[in-house]
C-alpha cells in the first residue's frame, strides 16, 4: 500500500516561545519537524541531538527528564527556545522544503525580554532567516551560529558538541 502524498496546503506552525525574565540566551531553530509537531515538543525527534547537546553543555542530564522538566531546566540556566519561522507550508521536515513562510516577530520578543544578550541559531536556515529578521538590531547581541542538531545534518556528534560548547560562556 502506498503512502499518501503530503498535504502541501497544510501550514505548519511553530510552538510558543519558552522564555522568562531570567533568559539571557535565546536558541532559535527554523520550524519544528514532523515528529516534533506530532509530539508538540521542541526537538521531539529521538534522533535529534538537541537535548543531548544541551545536557553536555550545561552539565545536567536532561534526556531522562519529562519534557516540561527539560524546559524548566533550560529556563533555570537562563536559556530560552523559539523558532524563526512562525508558520509555513512544508512537505516533510527539511528546511529546504519551507515555502510561503511567515516569520516570528523576534524584535518584539527581544524587546519584551531585555535580559537576552545572546542569540544562538540552531542550523544554517535558522541563522540565515534569523539574521535577516534581526537586521541592524543583530549588532546588539552576541550571535552564535551552531551546526544543526538535526539528524539530517550528518556531522559526528563530537564535532557538533565541540561547536555547541561555545554556549558555555553565555
Amino acid at each position: 500500500m502506498s503512502k499518501p502524498a503530503p498535504d502541501l496546503n497544510l501550514r505548519k506552525r511553530c510552538f510558543d516561545p519558552v522564555v522568562d525574565e531570567r533568559t539571557r540566551l535565546l536558541i532559535l531553530g527554523s520550524l519544528p519537524g514532523e515528529k516534533s509537531l506530532a509530539l508538540q515538543q521542541y526537538y521531539g525527534h529521538p534522533q535529534n541531538k538537541f537535548w543531548q547537546l544541551m545536557s553536555d553543555v550545561i552539565d545536567e542530564k536532561m534526556t531522562p527528564l519529562v519534557y516540561a522538566e527539560r524546559l524548566a531546566t533550560l529556563l533555570r540556566h537562563g536559556i530560552g527556545l523559539w523558532d524563526v519561522v512562525a508558520e509555513a507550508h512544508r512537505a516533510g521536515s527539511l528546511d529546504s522544503n519551507i515555502r510561503n513562510r511567515d516569520d516570528n516577530d523576534l524584535l518584539d520578543l527581544l524587546t519584551r525580554y531585555p535580559g537576552i544578550t545572546a542569540i544562538a541559531f540552531n542550523g544554517g536556515t535558522a541563522g540565515k532567516l534569523g539574521l535577516k529578521a534581526l537586521g541592524q538590531h543583530a549588532t546588539r547581541y552576541r550571535i552564535l551560529q551552531l551546526p544543526s542538531s538535526s539528524p539530517a545534518y550528518t556531522v559526528p556528534y563530537a564535532e557538533k558538541l565541540r561547536q555547541w560548547q561555545v554556549l558555555r560562556g553565555d
